[in-house]
């Protein structure tokens, strides 16, 4: 149930992408978040969980992966057309968007003439993005994740392509790895912090300081 901050006032809609490599803590991070949340700010759940957790199949083969990737990336958008309709969003907190699709995508070409949108169009759907690197091995990369089957290598090159394929975003937030997840995950909640309206910031405030 939704936190009720008090406030009936309307707010402009905007949305914040938490995005990083396999492992990196985004869901660790939405999670802690998901109980201190008013009703103003909507969490949307990462659409290649929906795809491959939902069945779709996952082939190794060009044709297979392509097809995975604009089924993921359809899926985003339609996440986000959803969020647009609630009347009372002021925030909406992506995990991953769709940008990232482009980090996954396995060629020859781009993403962007197979889905129909320009990279930059899709740059511009969100107001700020916050990356998670991924830790390595000794920092505490791991694989409670069923879904997650990359190795703490492949996991870090998917993470480079992932801050290339978001470049030139002019609000976009890195925040390195560190030995314990506590910090990192304290800093990404701060920034979004800041970037939720003033009404449903003191919920928040508990939650940055603990984890």
């Amino acid at each position: 149930m939704p936190i009720d901050c008090g406030c009936h006032e309307p707010h402009g809609r905007r949305r914040i992408v938490l995005t990083g490599g396999p492992g990196a803590g985004k869901t660790a991070v939405l999670e802690t978040l998901r109980h201190s949340l008013c009703r103003h700010i909507v969490i949307l759940p990462e659409s290649a969980s929906i795809v491959f957790g939902g069945g779709f199949p996952r082939m190794t083969s060009l044709a297979g992966r392509q097809a995975s990737q604009r089924a993921i990336f359809f899926v985003q958008r339609e996440l986000e057309l959803l969020a647009d309709s609630t009347d009372d969003s002021a925030i909406v907190l992506c995990d991953r968007g769709l940008v990232d699709s482009a980090a996954y995508w396995p060629g020859p070409d781009e993403i962007w003439p197979s889905v129909g949108m320009a990279r930059k169009d899709a740059l511009s759907r969100y107001d700020a993005v916050i990356h998670l690197r991924v830790p390595d091995a000794a920092q505490g990369y791991g694989h409670q994740n069923p879904l997650r089957v990359e190795s703490p290598e492949e996991a870090a090159v998917i993470d480079e392509r992932i801050l290339r394929a978001w470049d030139g975003h002019p609000r976009r937030f890195v925040i390195e790895a560190t030995s314990g997840f506590l910090a990192k995950a304290t800093r990404a909640i701060e920034i979004i912090r800041d970037e939720v309206p003033e009404c449903c910031r003191d919920h928040i405030a508990p939650r940055a300081r603990t984890g």
